[in-house]
């Protein structure tokens, strides 16, 4: 089971450099490397996808599945880059997380410095703090001794955990159901 969360997330490693382009412009990304950042962020295997749409516009693609668990809408820069995503649960309850990455980024610098300066003063989790963290960090194959500056934050809102913390100097950020601890998306950098 180990060993499948690491080449998975070898996998997913490779894909974001692969989708960045290491310096590239010339790289063209297809409707199928759009598709797997999709099933990649909502973890979600090929098998598992129904109902699926890929539906290229002028400057994104618009992606939509069902899985056992929900469905998933996404707008995906021509880039590779999410700009926002929607997840419907499968018993009818919406949890809407439409959020364009731009803007995410610019927040998660600023979030970064002020939890670190947090991170100083306390490092301790309550039970479920802790179980979203575990989620996170089981779903990119990692021990909590493999990673520094954890944070972990619930929406009440959305009811859903942000869960951060950095590995071999990658900032990653996942979302985690605060109910039933799935994890619901991992964005990397």
């Amino acid at each position: 089971m180990v060993k499948r969360r690491k080449r998975n997330s070898f996998i997913i490693l490779a894909s974001t450099l692969l989708l960045t382009g290491c310096g590239n412009s010339n790289l063209e990304i297809t409707k199928n490397d759009i598709l797997e950042v999709a099933r990649d962020d909502a973890n979600a295997t090929k098998k598992e996808c129904s109902n699926v749409s890929v539906q290229e516009e002028k400057k994104y693609y618009t992606v939509s599945f069902d899985t056992n668990t929900g469905s998933y809408e996404y707008k995906i820069g021509k880039d590779g880059i999410i700009q926002e995503r929607n997840y419907k649960r499968s018993n009818s309850e919406e949890v809407t997380t439409s959020e364009p990455v731009e803007e995410k980024k610019e927040e998660t610098k600023a979030e970064t410095e002020k939890k670190k300066e947090e991170k100083k003063e306390s490092t301790s989790f309550d039970e479920n703090q802790q179980a979203a963290i575990d989620a996170a960090l089981a779903n990119a194959g990692l021990g909590q001794e493999d990673v520094t500056d954890i944070g972990c934050t619930l929406d009440g809102a959305t009811q859903q955990y942000t869960v951060t913390f950095t590995f071999q100097d990658i900032h990653n950020t996942c979302t985690v159901d605060a109910t039933t601890f799935v994890v619901l998306s991992s964005i990397q950098g």
